[in-house]
């Protein structure tokens, strides 16, 4: 595999300008969907190909209240059934087994994501809907009989799937990887013991995967052969590698919660391990082979992705485990093959599909008769789904169309999204997602929202369809997505700057965003804050620090007290362990009583007095990681301050919304909010 360096996607630089153009010609006035195109659920949320290609298992809503399991049948006409369906739950996490059998989960937020049903639990189905039975149990009741077979022969709800093996042709697979997880005191990850089981009798076997003490992960190769466990004890991580022919583990990596030296990213059949390691002043993560003679990752990098961190995956062919290619996201999602007959196919697709990333999985791949799964899509279309077959057999056709992803989006209708990097005020490299409003004309800014991510520590955007940024501009404004210092995914160096930043440097980011906007004339000087968990942290704190930069706020589900956060409360239940508070919050928010005065300075809920502009609260009251007390806090310091808030809780809501009607009560919540406190100039 030749060293391969990937820049910035090519579909974004391809389309910045073709939708700039576009959009100009289009009416100067948005178009109004209603709130439920962009917050209801997905009509496609899983599609997969069964191992040779005959079938495709899709998870939808379609046709059901809940979401339900459909096979097309791809060699007799396309019959499709309804493999799996419930009244109460919904299926997710669907695997191929081997041709004839799938196995899959089952979840329900019907109550809201903070009352989680427990363990999803794992099922077994012909392809055909027949032989329906329950592997491991749910912690609720689904049903008590299914196909003859009671609940109590099933496995507790302490086992979840961690492999299915690729079925080799001529084989029958009816084993899949399970794993016995043990739960730990002190906030450390669940231990997992994993073991062999039979999809048909329900029967587990032992493994003699004889592993160093405290795994909490494992990786295998195509044929369920473990190749890497993680380790963590108290507060070392570790990596053990074991090769082809070796009978004992060997550890390759140590480190502490914060710092490990490099990361396991992926094994194949052949005994490579493929690791991703920092590179560069910035710390660019790229992706490297291990070098297994020198025992340290290799000074070459396989995969570099400038100015990103990489993310992605080896793409590893069915049947030999052998790389075929790597699929990568820089600023958008990109694949480049190994394989010839995968650039080909590749080629024929792009063709069809121009200027759009179209993600491929194939089956039976490199003859004549491969059948291949396309989900193309782009920032103003959430995607559909096509077969492509290179040798159709008698009545089938080359492409067909299977579904789209979220039926009545009109891609025409959406907002173009772009991607910028500009300079914060002391210098950094600032990477910013603008997505346009349907209609803008060329010079003329919009009011604008500047809608921060939560985490703190992750990637905020992609370029592609996002529901929120999307319903926003399609209400006229200019939605401003910063990936502050602190974000993942732009090198390691922009996320140690935001350590104890919260507030601080990581604000001025948040305000040099918009600030960067008006210069461009791409935003007027009217505009408001908006967020989620960090996000409605960093809402309030624009709100203190930059009043004169914003109108309005609205947070959800936001960090209010910072003491709350980083010391935790013996009233107020939360799922922040104690090894975080004791190891890493200290390093990354700060450090409860050595950073006392600095918490209190940047603490919203201290700070409520100097919030004067109209604020839009709202809560899950089952949320565990923001407790609804860091919500109740604030609200009443704004009281206190004669400063009465909007205020909104969701019943049963945990830490997003997971009910279709809370998605959609709140987006027309923010709509009626910005309509009274930033309305549109007319055009």
């Amino acid at each position: 595999m030749n060293m391969v360096t990937i820049r910035q996607c090519r579909y974004l630089v391809l389309m910045g300008t073709w939708l700039i153009a576009v959009g100009s010609a289009q009416s100067s006035s948005p178009t109004q969907l209603t709130a439920d195109v962009f917050f209801r659920d997905p009509d496609v949320l899983e599609a997969v190909l069964s191992p040779f290609g005959t079938r495709l298992a899709i998870t939808t809503a379609k046709a059901g209240s809940r979401i339900g399991l459909l096979v097309f049948d791809l060699e007799k006409g396309g019959k499709v059934t309804r493999a799996a369906q419930f009244s109460d739950v919904d299926v997710r996490g669907v695997a191929w087994v081997n041709e004839e059998q799938l196995v899959f989960s089952a979840v329900d937020f019907s109550e809201g994501s903070g009352r989680p049903d427990g363990a999803p639990g794992l099922f077994v189905v012909n392809a055909d809907g027949s032989g329906q039975r329950v592997l491991v149990k749910r912690r609720m009741s689904v049903v008590e009989v299914v196909d003859g077979y009671r609940r109590n022969r099933a496995l507790d709800w302490n086992h979840r799937l961690l492999r299915v093996p690729y079925p080799r042709s001529g084989e029958s697979n009816e084993e899949v990887l399970i794993g016995n997880v043990s739960s730990n005191s002190g906030g450390s990850p669940p231990y997992i013991h994993p073991l062999w089981l039979n999809v048909n009798t329900g029967k587990t076997r032992n493994t003699d995967f004889q592993a160093p003490h405290g795994v909490v992960a494992w990786m295998f190769d195509s044929k369920g052969i473990p190749r890497v466990v993680r380790t963590q004890v108290g507060t070392t991580r570790a990596a053990y590698w074991r090769g082809p022919e070796a009978t004992e583990w060997r550890k390759i990596v140590e480190g502490d919660l914060l710092t490990l030296p490099f990361e396991p990213h992926t094994v194949d059949d052949s005994g490579n391990l493929y690791v991703t390691r920092q590179q560069g002043s910035e710390g660019y993560r790229v992706l490297a082979r291990y070098d297994f003679e020198r025992m340290a990752p290799s000074a070459d990098p396989l995969v570099s992705t400038p100015g990103f961190d990489f993310t992605g995956q080896l793409i590893l062919e069915r049947g030999t485990g052998a790389a075929q290619g790597v699929r990568v996201t820089t600023d958008g999602e990109t694949t480049v093959w190994f394989d010839d007959s995968m650039k080909r196919i590749q080629a024929a697709v792009d063709e069809r599909f121009p200027e759009r990333i179209n993600r491929i999985s194939c089956r039976l791949c490199g003859r004549t008769d491969a059948v291949v799964l396309v989900r193309s899509y782009s920032d103003r279309d959430p995607g559909r789904l096509w077969l492509y077959r290179l040798a159709p057999a008698q009545g089938q056709t080359q492409w067909q169309s299977v579904l789209p992803v979220r039926e009545g989006v009109a891609p025409g209708a959406m907002a173009s999204v772009d991607f910028q990097r500009i300079k914060a005020r002391d210098g950094r490299d600032l990477p910013v997602w603008i997505t346009q409003p349907p209609g803008v004309v060329s010079g003329k800014p919009a009011p604008a929202i500047v809608l921060v991510h939560g985490g703190p520590w992750v990637r905020g955007g992609h370029w592609a369809w996002n529901p929120m940024a999307q319903f926003l501009a399609s209400r006229g404004y200019l939605v401003i997505e910063p990936e502050f210092r602190g974000s993942t995914g732009y090198g390691e160096a922009h996320f140690k700057a935001g350590w104890k930043q919260w507030g601080q440097a990581m604000q001025d980011d948040v305000a040099d965003a918009l600030l960067w906007a008006q210069q461009q004339k791409l935003a007027t000087d009217r505009a408001c804050i908006a967020g989620a968990s960090y996000g409605g942290y960093s809402t309030l704190m624009g709100l203190i620090r930059h009043p004169q930069l914003f109108r309005c706020g609205i947070a959800w589900v936001a960090i209010t007290d910072l003491q709350l956060l980083v010391k935790g409360s013996w009233w107020v239940d939360d799922d922040t362990s104690d090894l975080s508070r004791k190891y890493t919050i200290p390093e990354t928010i700060g450090d409860s009583e050595k950073d006392a005065e600095m918490l209190a300075m940047n603490s919203p809920v201290l700070l409520a007095n100097r919030i004067k502009a109209p604020l839009l609260l709202a809560f899950g009251e089952a949320d565990r990681r923001v407790p609804l007390a860091h919500g109740n806090r604030m609200r009443e310091a704004l009281q206190n301050a004669n400063q009465e808030p909007e205020w909104v809780t969701y019943p049963g809501e945990g830490h997003s919304w997971a009910m279709m009607k809370t998605r959609i009560d709140f987006a027309q919540r923010v709509e009626k909010f910005l309509a009274k406190h930033l309305p549109l100039e007319p055009r």
